[in-house]
């Protein structure tokens, strides 16, 4: 099957998964809109600025990761509802999978369109970049998730997910800032050489 084809029906399984009777239907929308959006942007740039593949993996996981928290909300995910009980603690922390993979896979993302595209060489300054980006990235999000409950109140109490954690939104960037250097350590040699492929002159 290609590639593109088995995104694609991953992708839309899961989006039908979550939008079957999900947990809250406002709450729903506010989360999958970041992978609703993110579906007409890749395949308008699928032909002019077509991603390494490994960029288009990670993005496919973080729609998945925003749909979970969609259908169940983020503070209702059974598997870590279970996680909480067998740690002995109360909080459910599939939000800080999604704060962490806020980081880890915009960082990918800011590199390969800072190489790609010249915007800075290779290198140390690079990857620091990108993580400074995912970083603001995810304090952008932040700034959205406060800018909704300003406006829509207690509607967006699910959405916000703090569960009564004070420091929530520190926390969600700290994760956040924890992914994007995990994907610079783990992923950077990888990704350098599936970017070299893709900056190689087509014959």
């Amino acid at each position: 099957m290609n590639k593109s084809i088995a995104w694609l029906v991953i992708f839309f399984l899961v989006l039908l998964w979550s939008a079957i009777e999900p947990k809250d239907q406002f709450t729903w929308l506010l989360e999958v809109l970041p992978a609703l959006i993110a579906l007409p942007i890749l395949a308008f740039t699928r032909n002019s600025f077509p991603l390494t593949s490994l960029a288009y993996v990670l993005i496919l996981i973080h729609c998945v990761i925003l749909m979970v928290g969609g259908h169940y909300t983020y503070a209702e995910v059974p598997l870590f509802d279970w996680i909480a009980q067998w740690t002995g603690t109360t909080r459910n922390n599939y939000d800080k999978v999604g704060h962490l993979a806020q980081g880890f896979i915009p960082v990918i993302l800011a590199r390969e369109v800072f190489i790609r595209l010249g915007v800075v060489k290779l290198g140390a300054w690079c990857n620091f970049l990108a993580i400074c980006f995912a970083l603001a990235f995810s304090a952008l999000y932040e700034l959205i998730e406060w800018w909704v409950a300003a406006l829509t109140g207690e509607d967006a109490e699910a959405f916000l997910g703090t569960q009564g954690y004070v420091w929530d939104t520190q926390s969600d960037m700290a994760m956040a800032l924890v992914g994007a250097i995990a994907a610079i350590i783990l992923l950077s040699q990888y990704h350098n050489k599936l970017i070299a492929i893709k900056m190689k002159p087509q014959l």
